[in-house]
């Protein structure tokens, strides 16, 4: 099984890529059909944006420090590190998936100004750059993961992995100005 994946990494990159984007643009659009959303109180719907302002710096963090630890040399604390970012980014996606596809994307209430040449601006950089940066961890991972860590540095892992980590931080960076913007 893993001599097989190992085989199709760029493939099963793209799959998960595809079907993750076209599942957030299909939540943020709201065109997933109501039969399949679980039922969430209005409560926990209100609560998933301040929960996700405190995963997203809980990323910031892990991402840190798992850039920290292979720059050490030290191959277990990043790996721990870097899969709690990944545990940490699912988190992120179920809970905004969810609250989008109930309630829609939040509006920015603030003054006009401020929300074309702030507001939408880092909004669009975040947007992007947390698509482009999809592939980047999923690749990083499947390469780990297909790999042993003596033959990851023949890889793309490192390359790829630089071009995630800093992608996921900017991204996770702009995301809490976001919530900034539009909740404090």
């Amino acid at each position: 099984m893993q001599q097989t994946l190992r085989e199709r990494v760029p493939l099963v990159t793209a799959v998960l890529s595809v079907v993750s984007i076209g599942v957030v643009f299909a939540a943020a659009g709201r065109r997933i059909p109501e039969a399949v959303l679980p039922p969430v109180p209005e409560s926990v719907i209100a609560a998933v944006p301040h929960v996700n302002a405190v995963i997203s710096v809980a990323a910031i963090v892990t991402i840190t420090l798992g850039v920290r630890a292979i720059r050490n040399g030290d191959v277990t604390a990043h790996r721990r590190a870097m899969l709690a970012s990944f545990g940490l980014f699912v988190a992120f996606l179920v809970l905004y998936l969810t609250k989008v596809a109930i309630a829609g994307p939040t509006s920015f209430t603030g003054p006009g100004w401020v929300e074309t040449f702030v507001y939408y601006p880092v909004l669009a950089v975040h947007i992007v750059l947390a698509v482009v940066t999809i592939p980047l961890v999923y690749h990083a991972l499947l390469l780990a993961a297909t790999h042993d860590v003596s033959e990851l540095r023949e890889t793309a892992h490192p390359r790829v992995g630089r071009l995630a980590a800093a992608g996921w931080l900017i991204s996770f960076s702009l995301g809490v100005v976001v919530y900034a913007l539009l909740y404090l």
